[in-house]
């Protein structure tokens, strides 16, 4: 069959059950690899068009008026499908509107095989942004002219069918192997196109050069890296002066990047820093253009010694624009060749060993596994770096992932035939001989508490994003437990007559069993998982039961505890540290079982590598549970650390996660990191309060008698591009209510918009209060003008959110948590920024009050020595949001009172550039934006 029929509906909505119905069909037909014939017509549909699906289709009450119905059509309709595959983008949808009304009819249902272009798109294009009709179609740089008219979106549909028709016939023959297994749980019938590609592979002589073969696995070859040795022969000053005062060429390389007068300043900073083997502390205001400030010198450094230089940072996005945008960027304008490597932690990155087991294991293969697979057979023919954050995986896909990264297969050996192929390994090597090493806080942190061992020796390093610092060494140094972590784990080990871990492991050998009486297992496993499952549902009864009277929950819906807190009430905590005791001794037993088979086959020399894998493996796994319970319910740590648990207010009754977190990391860090390294410049747009490096400088213990600190201001003329407006008749939520509060912010969310046209950020501290506001504003604003699109809402990651906002005239983006940094929204996409309230971590979380006891011990003010400075970093950092380049200008809208009112007010207004501030009345200030704008 080498007929191919293409379909796209537009209908008045999702569901034929309902009552929907077709509007408009478009076919587009394909023979011979062309696209032939194309069909479309409108359809009276016999009721009226939401005016949702007339202004996202263009299609009128009175452009169907004269149409045909789908009756009449049906027939005609159907008829076009006969002897051809149909093919939709989304085959669920078009298929199941067109068999209901086809039904309704008396006909039969189509049965044609189908293929699903969204499917086979994630399948045969896994590094795709996004598998959306537009959005896939400006991937494959196709012309997407009529979107949401049905012949233009089956017309583009087929093209993109073409172009993965193509995509399926240059992979290798054992990829395509591979997906021939898979495709039954497919939704697209793919297996006689697959099997006929397979026939033709089977006979070609002609391999693709830049594919490799192993054990039936295809993957890219990975190309050889080989250092040069490069001199530098021009001093620093020579070498900044070459970059920055070149004329022609340099000059339009240096287009694109604003004249930042900072830039240069910054440079050579951080130049006398390493020269000195002095740390630095330099906060970069916005527009500085940091990363460039601090590759530039970096470069000269790490080439002229020819030692390494690390820069570290805090966000994965981050990581991708400075290996792909800036450092190819700094490439063309340095005078001196330099080689970059980007390396993470082994959970990144897939082991081809372990991918190789677990393909063609068929117990696992349900549709998202199965899709999974098929995804990374593809990526593996594409892929460099085998780093999985190229990709996105189903929602399940990354627990499989889990066990294939090179985190699971364990301390591989050099003399195993796949450590050629370790991709993990690869990224090492290139990282060994790389002058510049971009990694982040994560694994940077992981290097500094295991004895430096992760990434190549290094003595120079620059840190981004500085001010995450803390919180990421924080959280290394500590460690955290969940129910649905040890259940997985107890899930993937299985009983012995489950198709899992353990009966993989003991099946195929024989044994004596009085020498190896494994018949506990079952047992001894089913009492560890009903210990653990009691021991979480105690705990949290007991959060819930020792909060009802005060329960206040986090930004993430969970209620918090501390432990000490617990401890108060001795019998009940008595209680659950017996529990604890209980479950721990069953995991011992669990572990004791694995080390008899691991020793008694091992004696016997017919233990396969693959298993004495597995074994040790679960047996490290069983063993960090252990040293982690007993941490945490037995191991009394005085004041050096806060353990805390969080409940899911309204989740499963044994939904519990347990933390651990030193309560000061300066010493460690002193001693652990800054003693150590000869140069650690540390670099963010917010480090100060009122231009004083003290606060972060004490938490992060830099030692003050080698520091360089610098402030580096923004070039932005803040004084023509901003105006700061505070009202002074907000209700104070102190002594009023929350909805008082709400309500008047959201009036003044309502007001802005029709001034600024939308076009709006709106910067929260709490879910609860962005989901008030949501529902007030839905109510309240005309959303046939305006779109509304919150976080925790509206669906989507925030770089989806963010790109929603952008493509519409009229949005408010409603945000909390992470919408307060790292994202950019510059130029006229963006002309106002609301701060809802002053962003104090809440007083009643679990660290901040264990910090707060530390610090008051120590004879310190809590409230001024933490929660404000951090709340000022905060506060700086959702500032930055609104002004990204010297064209772009705006409003800022403060709603909290205490800016204005508080004696601690100012620490906020004087820690961010000079800017107009207005204090006035809400109406006074809409008509001076109104004026302003």
């Amino acid at each position: 069959m080498d007929r191919y029929v293409v379909i796209d509906l537009e209908t008045t909505g999702h569901s034929p059950q309902k009552g929907d119905k077709i509007i408009e069909v478009g076919i587009a037909v394909i023979e011979g690899d062309q696209i032939t014939d194309h069909f479309t017509t409108l359809l009276n549909p016999g009721q009226p068009i939401p005016s949702f699906i007339s202004g996202l289709t263009g299609i009128m009450d009175e452009d169907v008026q004269e149409a045909p119905s789908f009756e009449e059509m049906a027939a005609d309709i159907a008829g076009m499908f006969q002897d051809a595959y149909l093919i939709a983008h989304n085959v669920p949808f078009d298929l199941g509107f067109l068999n209901a009304e086809l039904q309704r009819l008396g006909y039969e249902p189509l049965h044609n095989p189908v293929l699903d272009t969204v499917e086979l798109a994630r399948i045969l294009y896994p590094m795709a942004p996004s598998y959306k009709l537009g959005q896939l179609a400006e991937y494959l740089e196709l012309e997407h002219n009529d979107p949401h008219r049905a012949l233009s979106d089956a017309h583009v549909t087929a093209e993109i069918f073409l172009n993965l028709k193509e995509k399926l016939s240059s992979l290798p023959y054992e990829t395509i192997t591979h997906l021939q297994g898979l495709e039954k749980l497919f939704k697209s019938d793919m297996s006689l196109i697959l099997s006929k590609l397979e026939q033709q592979l089977a006979y070609s002589t002609e391999e693709p050069q830049h594919i490799e073969t192993y054990r039936g696995l295809a993957f890219r070859k990975f190309e050889p890296q080989n250092k040069a040795i490069q001199e530098i022969s021009l001093s620093y000053g020579d070498y900044l002066d070459n970059i920055y005062e070149a004329e022609g060429t340099m000059e339009s390389k240096m287009a694109r990047y604003e004249k930042r007068i900072g830039q240069r300043k910054m440079s050579e900073v951080i130049y006398d820093a390493f020269q000195t083997s002095h740390h630095a502390l330099i906060e970069a205001e916005t527009g500085t253009g940091k990363s460039l400030a601090y590759l530039i010198p970096a470069i000269y450094e790490a080439v002229q010694s020819n030692k390494r230089v690390i820069i570290s940072t805090h966000t994965t996005q981050l990581q991708s624009q400075l290996l792909y945008e800036e450092i190819p960027f700094v490439g063309d304008i340095v005078p001196v060749p330099f080689q970059a490597a980007l390396l993470k932690g082994k959970g990144h990155y897939i082991s081809l060993e372990r991918f190789e087991q677990e393909l063609s294991d068929p117990d696992q293969n349900n549709y998202d596994t199965a899709l999974t697979k098929a995804k990374l057979l593809v990526w593996l023919t594409e892929t460099k770096t085998g780093d999985i954050d190229e990709i996105q995986l189903p929602s399940s896909g990354y627990f499989f992932f889990k066990k294939i990264s090179t985190e699971a297969e364990g301390r591989m050996d050099p003399q195993s035939p796949w450590f050629k192929h370790s991709f993990y390994q690869h990224a090492r090597r290139r990282a060994q001989q790389a002058d510049i090493i971009v990694t982040n806080h994560s694994l940077l942190c992981t290097d500094m508490f295991n004895d430096y061992q992760f990434l190549p020796s290094y003595d120079k390093l620059i840190i981004d994003e500085a001010h995450h610092l803390e919180e990421t060494a924080s959280r290394h140094y500590g460690l955290k437990l969940d129910y649905v972590s040890m259940q997985y784990v107890f899930n993937q080990l299985g009983a012995s007559d489950e198709a899992k871990e353990f009966n993989k492991i003991i099946r195929g050998y024989s044994y004596n069993p009085d020498d190896l009486p494994l018949e506990n297992w079952d047992s001894i496993l089913m009492q560890a998982k009903y210990e653990m499952d009691d021991l979480f549902r105690t705990l949290f009864q007991y959060v819930v039961d020792q909060r009802r009277k005060n329960k206040s929950l986090s930004d993430t819906g969970r209620i918090q505890y501390r432990f000490d807190q617990g401890e108060d009430d001795t019998d009940r905590w008595a209680t659950v540290k017996e529990m604890a005791n209980r479950l721990i001794f069953f995991i011992r037993d669990l572990i004791h079982i694995l080390s008899m088979i691991e020793h008694y086959f091992n004696s016997r020399k017919a233990l396969e590598k693959r298993d004495a894998e597995e074994i040790t493996k679960q047996i490290l796994q069983l063993q960090s549970f252990i040293d982690r319970v007993e941490h945490l319910f037995l191991d009394d740590q005085g004041d050096k650390t806060v353990k805390w648990m969080e409940v899911e207010a309204y989740g499963a009754k044994n939904a519990v996660y347990l933390y651990s977190e030193p309560l000061d990391m300066s010493h460690l860090l002193s001693e652990d990191f800054f003693e150590k390294k000869d140069s650690v410049i540390l670099t963010s747009a917010t480090l100060t309060m009122r231009n004083s490096f003290s606060f972060v400088r004490e938490r992060l213990g830099v030692p003050e008698e080698r520091l360089i600190t610098e402030k580096i201001t923004s070039p932005f003329s803040y004084d023509d591009q901003v105006q700061l407006l505070i009202p002074n008749d907000f209700p104070d939520i102190k002594y009023g209510s929350t909805e008082d509060f709400v309500y008047a912010t959201c009036e003044a969310i309502i007001s802005l918009a029709e001034i600024t046209e939308g076009r709006m950020l709106v910067l929260f501290t709490s879910y609860e209060m962005l989901r008030k506001a949501h529902s007030v504003l839905k109510e309240s604003l005309d959303t046939q003008d305006y779109v509304i699109i919150a976080q925790g809402i509206s669906s989507g990651s925030r770089s989806r959110l963010k790109k929603n906002f952008q493509t519409y005239d009229k949005a408010i983006l409603l945000g909390t948590s992470s919408f307060w940094e790292g994202v950019d929204i510059p130029g006229e996409d963006l002309s106002c920024l609301m701060i809802v309230r002053l962003p104090f971590q809440p007083p009643d979380h679990p660290v901040y009050q264990a910090k707060a006891d530390f610090l008051q011990s120590k004879g310190k003010n809590a409230f001024f020595d933490l929660a404000l400075p951090n709340a000022v970093i905060r506060f700086k950092q959702g500032f930055g949001r609104l002004i990204r380049s010297t064209s772009d200008r705006g409003i800022v809208f403060v709603c909290d009172a205490r800016i204005s009112k508080s004696r601690y007010g100012k620490f906020f207004t004087q820690s961010i550039p000079d800017v107009p501030i207005t204090y006035d009345s809400t109406g006074r200030l809409l008509e001076k934006a109104e004026q302003w704008f």
